[in-house]
């Protein structure tokens, strides 16, 4: 029954990330937690690497590769500093700060001007989402909200890209600090099938999302990601 749900958790959240461009680790990262604290975030963010290798071959032609090189430029010490704060700060302390910061800067670009795709704003999200994805397996917000204005193709080809470098960055992280090895890569591939049907189930869900309601879509996912993050830490 474990693995049915664990395996039902990564399936739903691989095809909201296949139709949004990011939204695994909101839905997994929870479910697998209560499950057995081992899945995350090493297990986690294989599944990620997997599902963006795949999601990147699929919108391979709208990835916006100067962003790309600059948001993974911003990453590397987002990384280094994840997995540093790993090692001597409480999850939990983390995942507060980090679902406050969600909200707020959702409701700021809601409501507020249109933040500018600049080598600076892409360097510093991409900071901001190494340093999640590394610490609490939740690191698509800060890129989502940059790029929500653009075409939905563009967001999940580019968000793909990105996490595919990050995902591989933030596990070699994980490695030097004893945290991801052989039984972490065996945990995630049982996994792994979840992962392939969730992709597949997002190639439909996805042609209806880019019909004018990809930017709803990512603020909708980015709050409801710091929501979520932000109540794992209050319990």
């Amino acid at each position: 029954m474990e693995f049915l749900v664990a395996s039902g958790a990564v399936t739903i959240g691989a095809m909201l990330q296949g139709t949004v461009g990011f939204g695994l680790g909101l839905v997994a990262a929870p479910i697998l937690v209560l499950i057995d604290t081992s899945l995350v975030p090493g297990p986690l963010l294989f599944c990620g690497l997997m599902l963006t290798m795949l999601l990147t071959g699929r919108e391979f032609r709208s990835v916006d590769m100067g962003g790309l090189t600059w948001a993974l430029i911003g990453r590397l010490p987002g990384v280094v500093l994840g997995a540093a704060a790993i090692a001597l700060i409480a999850r939990d302390h983390l995942a507060l700060l980090f679902g406050v910061l969600i909200l707020t800067v959702s409701a700021i670009s809601s409501l507020g001007p249109r933040l500018p795709v600049t080598r600076r704003t892409l360097m510093s999200a991409g900071a901001l989402s190494g340093f999640m994805a590394t610490t609490i397996s939740v690191g698509g917000p800060p890129m989502g909200l940059l790029y929500q204005h653009d075409a939905g193709s563009k967001i999940r080809g580019t968000l793909s890209g990105y996490f595919v470098a990050g995902a591989a960055m933030s596990l070699a992280a994980l490695a030097v600090v004893g945290r991801f090895g052989w039984t972490e890569i065996t945990l995630a591939g049982s996994l792994l099938p979840g992962v392939v049907l969730g992709f597949i189930l997002s190639r439909k869900s996805a042609e209806r999302l880019d019909e004018g309601k990809t930017r709803l879509a990512v603020l909708t996912v980015s709050i409801v990601t710091g929501v979520v993050v932000l109540v794992r830490a209050l319990n």
